[in-house]
Parts: C-alpha cells; structure tokens; sequence
C-alpha cells in the first residue's frame, strides 16, 4: 500500500462512520417516562441527597468507580513530540479503547490546552471528583515528574503516569526473569540504559528496587554518558549519573549484563553486542524500529536473550500488560494511590504467570506447540486469558496490604471469579486469529475478485499478512479495481476464460470428469463447468494449487455450495457438512451452528453438528460448553421436533461422554447461568457458562444469527463450514469488507489445521 493509502486508511478508520473511537452508552433502561424521571428529575434528587449526606456514596450511585481520566497537554505524543493538546486527542481515545477492551474500565479521554505545570495540576484537582482514577498520558519530561509527583500527593484517587511507570513495570518483569535464565543475580548485573526520559528514568528506579546497584548502572541521553561532571544536569539525571570514565555507548557497554534501549533505532552495533559478557541480555524498545534489529541481534549472538516492543518476534514488552490490570486492581479496592508495593507486586505477578503452564488458547493464538519459560517466552503474551484474574487481583491485595485501599476485599475467590467475567466484554478474539493466521499464512483464491469490496478485502488480507490472495476473475476489471483503491502489489490474477488458462482449465476438468463420470458429467460438460469462476476455485483447491478459498460475494449460497460440494467434498467420516457463525457479543463468543445448509437435520445429524462445532471451537483455542436448543427444556414436550433434540443429546452422552454439551433447552435457558442452575441443577451446563448453541433447524439458526447481528450491532464471523476436506469457506451474500478479511483470517487457521492433520495421520500410517 502506498504511504497516500495508508494515510486515507488511517483517516477513514478515525472518521468514519462516525468521527472517534469512544462513545458514551446508557447503562440504565430509559424506554418510558418513568425511566427518566428516575434517571433526571425528579428521581435524581434522591443519590444527588445521599451522596451530599456521604461523599463516598458517590461511589455507590455513579460510575466514578469505573471511571478513569486519560489526561495529556499532548507535549510528548508517541513519536509526535509537542503536537498540542487538539492533536493528542486520538491518542487519547486509543488509550480509553484499550483500558476498555482489557480491562473492562470506562474512560473519558481530557485533553488540557496548556504547558504550564500549575495550571495543569489545577485543571486536574478541579475535575478529579468525577474520576476513581488519574491516568496521565504523554506529557514530556522533566515536567512529567512534577505533575505526577503533586498530583498523587493532592488527590485521593490513584494517578499513575503510565509513560513512566507502565514500561518500568514490565520491563522489570522481564528483566527478573531474563536474569534468572541468564543464571545471574540483579545484585550483581551491570546495566546500560539507553535514554534518559521519563521511561528510562522510572524504569531504572524500578530495577533498583529490584536489587540493581546504583554503581552498576550507566545512562546515556543524546549527548553520551551522564557523568557526575557534566553541568547542568536535571534533578532526575543527577540520580544516575556515574563516576565513571566512560563517554559513549560504545565504551560503556563492554563487559556489561543488559542493555535498555528506550532511545532510537539502530544506535547498538553488532560490535556492541558481542562487546557484552555471555549470555547478554538486550531490550531494545524504541518502537516502531529497535536499538538493534532482532534478527541482526540473535544472528550476531546465539547466547542473547532479548526482548523488543514489537509483537512480530518474542517478548514483546507491551504496556497493555500493566496499565489495564493495575488500574483494574486499584479501582476495585477504591485505592486511594497506585503506590511502590503494588507497583512491585504487579511486578512480581507478571515475572510469575510467566513460569506457568500456558493455556492451549495462547499457544494456539500464536502458534506454537507449547510455550515454555525460557528465553524466548520470559514475560506472558498481551493476549493471554491469565492477565485479567492474575495482576488485578495482585494489585488489590497489595493495596489492601499497604493501607492504601477504602474498600478491601475480603473473598479473594469471587473477586477472581467476576474479574474473569469481565472477559466477555470485548473482542480479542479477532485479534487472536489474525495473529495466528500471519504466523503461518496461506495461499487463498478470492473467488470474485473483480468486485471492488473483494479486491479491497485481498488488499487488506495481503498488507496485513494474513495470507496470499490469489485473484480470480475478469483480469481487466481486477487490474482496473487494483488502480482505483492502489492494490499495487504483485498478486496473481487468474481469469478462468482467458487463453492463458486454458491449459489449467482442461487439466480440472480432466480431473472433474474422472471424478463425477458415472454420474452423468462428460469431459465436455466438465470443461465447460470449469470455465465457472466457482468451479474453477475449487478445482485449484482440491488439487493442491492453492491452500484455502473465499466465494459467494455476488452469488446466492446454494449456487456457491454446489461446486464446493462436488469438487472438494467432506472429510472423512462426516455424513453432512454443515457451517457454524462466531457471534461476538457483550457476554463473550458465542457460536451458533448450523446457519446456513441443514433445513431440518436429524438427530443424528444435530449430534455430527455439535462435534463439529465442538472441533471448530478448539481450533479458536475456546473449551466449548455447548447447549442443544428447542422450544421445550428437558422433556417438557413430546413433540418430535423437540424429541430429535433430546436423542442428539443422548447420541453425544453416550458416545462423547467427556464433551459438555446438554438439552433440549430454551435458549433464555441456555444464556442464563442462573435461570439454568436454579431450574435444571442436574443438567451438564449448571454453573457454566454456555458459549455455544446448535439449534434444530435452519430456519431458527439463520434467523437467530441475523437477527443478533442487525438488532444488537452483534459482529459475526462466518459462516465458518464444517467438515469440509479442503479449507472452503463461503460468505453471505453482500458480505463486508471486514466480513471478507475475517473469514479470510478463519480460513488461513483452518487450513493451517488440516494441513497439521494431515501430517499427524501421515505419521501414523508411517508407524
């Protein structure tokens, strides 16, 4: 993509369609008049008298308690620098969508229009009752220190500047870690810090409190070593300045333990590195570029151990590990300050949830058999399921600990339990599959490549790497789509009419007649099929030409389905295909099977379904808690639509005794943990939460996932086909751009899967 694209891209993601990346949603039900006049006047007098009586009823009647302030003057945004306080807003914005999608935490980003360090505070101390908490965001040093300094002082809500202490968080975490794999001990390291800002400054701290001596640290800014010599020096440099009598980088890293590179790309030199003491351990964290490049880094030296800001290579220290959980943790015991031990303790949770058996969903989500402690995994992935029940729950307990907290927990095992809940609040799982995707990406065929949200759809799957489109369609059309939105790329486009293709087209139908000749199809008829853009796609797929393939943009699913089925047909052992639709909603993902193909399947049927939802589940790294929906909940009627449910759910105890599934069951039922345990104590699903429903028809499953994603704003991602041979997957008519790219992301990890299968049953044959 040319920088003119990425430029729109990006000012079209911020602009449209609506302007901004937050809005503000009613919790409360304002249907009728009594509502508002509960929510406004007269009502409102009411908590407006309560919280007058005790201020700290305030917590009780508002969302103060969730509430966090994302506050900046924008003086040292990103790699912006000074940019004002109007231009930081999106910044801003993004800081309050992470707090959210992480930790569940509402957010109104303030941007403050002015430099001076007086008017700033006061600005703060006169809007802080609204807030449970302060996060200060991008406001350049030295001033930062000050600010923050006096606000913790001033306020009774915690303040954290998390420029400052958000890195030096987890770093430390790693650095704990690395040192323990390095076999060395922080007391006895010797670390150079690259930089001199408000990060590195927090982050040096942080190591000495860990055991780092003072006389084994050696700081640098932009003019070389801070020396106790040098005039001039700021408050914060003078706390590090060394003795020593060294002048630059390269002097001062020789027979060093750890570099820290919170600077600029490219300042360590592989003459540097090898300069290091054995098993050296490297955190270059300028973003997007690092101090030295990974590849060049573990190239150079074979015994490092290295992290980077980057989510493309090992160890990424990524501040979304800290801020969300820490402030989490603080909010939920009304902490009155986000101090040293809870600081620590956050430390101390990170370095730990590290050292634990990782969940299947991680190693899935990255593609890894097992990750392991070691040197390329010495802090947890900012995706890891743990984080939200684990730095939370630490943070609190130190702030019970340390005197700091209004409201102490007292049932740790709940609190742990309604942090997990809060999961279910966003979307992760996009993101989770997108990464999986780009770690292994595949060659998909776009069926209708010459509509114009297809191409864009390729472009995007293709920039973003999450596979290698291959285009099939009119060639002059495709070109003319690429032009217009500057798809500019070498990508390989495919029009089955033309004469370049002729060669492969009768190769397909050679093959297609072979396969479909006793059933009326003449080589004739299979070259004139193979001319149809649907037949052609999967002719390249079932003969190995291409990994995965995306149709039915412009074509009804039963005109789509038809070839698919023919040419590429099921796996093995499955009777009838059939699709499922990830819903993302509010309470977590939820799957809904089967949407698109089985009118009214068996009971035997219903029960192939749910082991291939069951399958399709794990592959996304979820543990599947899977109700059979009716009208009817156990056998509260003998209708045989209600009866074919109740055998598919006998069928699935009996032979897969080990899944969680049950029914027949309501679907308020099935969705009501509550509703459920209290009505039906015996059923398989009591006390879980259900995460997946297989309805009995079609007509109730289609219906159910289009109404969901119409009337709630639901995202969906499918339909997603089960039990196919080969990674097929077919869209619903009209689908969006986004629609397109997710189910192109589903197809990637779908053939990634088949593919490892194959290789699973090829061994075993072997053996």
């Amino acid at each position: 993509m040319s920088k003119q694209s990425k430029r729109r891209e990006a000012l079209n993601y911020h602009s449209k369609p609506k302007p901004g990346k937050i809005e503000v949603i009613p919790t409360k039900k304002y249907a009728t008049q009594r509502d508002l006049s509960l929510a406004y006047s007269p009502g409102v007098a009411e908590p407006c008298l309560e919280i007058e009586k005790e201020i700290n009823n305030v917590y009780k009647y508002t969302n103060k308690g969730n509430l966090v302030a994302v506050i900046s003057n924008g003086t040292a945004v990103l790699g912006l620098g000074d940019i004002g306080a109007e231009a930081s807003k999106p910044v801003m914005e993004g800081k309050g969508l992470l707090f959210k999608i992480f930790a569940d935490i509402d957010v109104f980003d303030i941007e403050v229009g002015t430099h001076n360090i007086d008017e700033f505070i006061q600005t703060v101390k006169n809007i802080a009752p609204t807030f449970g908490g302060i996060n200060l965001e991008d406001i350049k040093a030295p001033e930062a220190f000050e600010i923050e300094r006096r606000l913790i002082d001033e306020l009774d809500i915690p303040v954290m500047h998390d420029d400052q202490h958000g890195t030096a968080i987890i770093s430390s975490a790693a650095l704990l870690n690395a040192v323990e794999i390095a076999g060395k001990k922080m007391d006895k390291v010797s670390i150079v810090i690259s930089g001199a800002g408000a990060a590195a400054t927090s982050c040096t701290r942080l190591y000495k409190t860990f055991g780092v001596k003072p006389e084994n640290i050696v700081m640098l800014d932009s003019k070389g070593v801070i020396r106790k010599d040098r005039e001039s020096l700021t408050k914060e440099k003078s706390e590090f300045a060394t003795s020593k009598d060294l002048d630059t980088l390269e002097e001062a890293i020789k027979g060093t333990d750890v570099f820290v590179g919170l600077s600029i790309a490219n300042i360590l030199t592989p003459a540097m590195l090898k300069s290091m003491n054995n098993n050296p351990i490297v955190f270059a964290l300028a973003n997007p570029d690092p101090e030295i490049d990974y590849n060049l880094a573990i190239k150079t030296r074979d015994d490092i151990i290295m992290a980077t800001g980057r989510s493309d290579h090992p160890n990424q220290v990524n501040n979304v590990l800290g801020f969300p959980f820490i402030f989490r943790g603080a909010l939920d015991v009304r902490a009155t300050k986000i101090n040293e031990a809870m600081k620590i303790a956050s430390v101390k949770a990170l370095a730990a949830l590290a050292k634990e058996p990782v969940p299947e969903q991680v190693n899935i989500a990255y593609g890894e058999t097992k990750l392991n402690f070691g040197k390329d995994y010495i802090i947890p992935k900012p995706f890891d399921p743990r984080l939200i029940g684990t730095i939370p729950l630490a943070v609190a307990k130190a702030a019970v600990e340390s005197g700091v907290a209004k409201e102490p927990i007292t049932d740790w095992k709940k609190y742990e339990e309604e942090l997990y809940d809060r999961m279910g609040n966003d979307n992760k799982i996009i993101r989770l599959l997108h990464n999986r995707a780009k770690l292994n990406p595949k060659k998909i065929v776009f069926a209708e490549a010459d509509h114009l949200d297809v191409s864009k759809a390729a472009q995007i799957v293709f920039e973003e790497g999450i596979g290698i489109p291959i285009l099939l369609g009119r060639k002059e059309i495709i070109v003319a789509l690429m032009k217009e939105i500057e798809f500019d790329e070498n990508v390989e486009i495919l029009d089955p009419k033309s004469d370049e293709q002729r060669a492969k087209l009768n190769e397909y139908a050679k093959i297609y007649w072979k396969n479909r000749q006793r059933k009326g199809v003449t080589l004739y008829a299979s070259q004139k099929l193979m001319r149809e853009r649907n037949y052609f796609a999967s002719m390249m797929l079932n003969v190995g030409d291409v990994d995965a393939m995306i149709s039915g943009y412009s074509r009804s699913y039963p005109v789509v389905i038809r070839p698919v089925i023919e040419t590429i047909g099921k796996y093995d052992g499955v009777n009838k295909i059939a699709t499922t639709n990830l819903m993302l909603t509010k309470r977590g993902p939820l799957f809904l099977s089967d949407t698109s193909i089985n009118i009214d399947p068996t009971a035997k049927e219903l029960a192939n379904i749910a082991q291939m939802t069951n399958y399709t589940m794990k592959m996304f790294g979820i543990k599947p808690v899977i109700a059979m929906i009716s009208y009817a909940n156990f056998g509260s009627s003998k209708h045989p639509q209600a009866n074919k449910v109740r055998q598919a759910v006998e069928y699935l105890h009996r032979v897969v005794p080990d899944t969680i599934v049950d029914g027949e069951l309501q679907v308020d039922f099935a969705l009501n943990a509550k509703m459920l345990k209290k009505a039906f104590p015996f059923s398989k699903l009591a006390g879980k939460k259900v995460n997946a429903l297989i309805f009995p028809n079609l007509d109730s499953a289609n219906s159910n996932y289009k109404m969901l994603k119409e009337l709630d704003g639901v995202e969906s991602v499918g339909p997603i086909m089960l039990g196919m041979k080969k990674a097929v997957h077919i869209l619903q008519l009209g689908a969006s751009v986004e629609e397109m790219v997710n189910i192109a992301a589903v197809a990637v990890v779908d053939a990634q899967q088949k593919e490892l299968r194959e290789k699973e049953l090829q061994n075993c044959n072997q053996d």
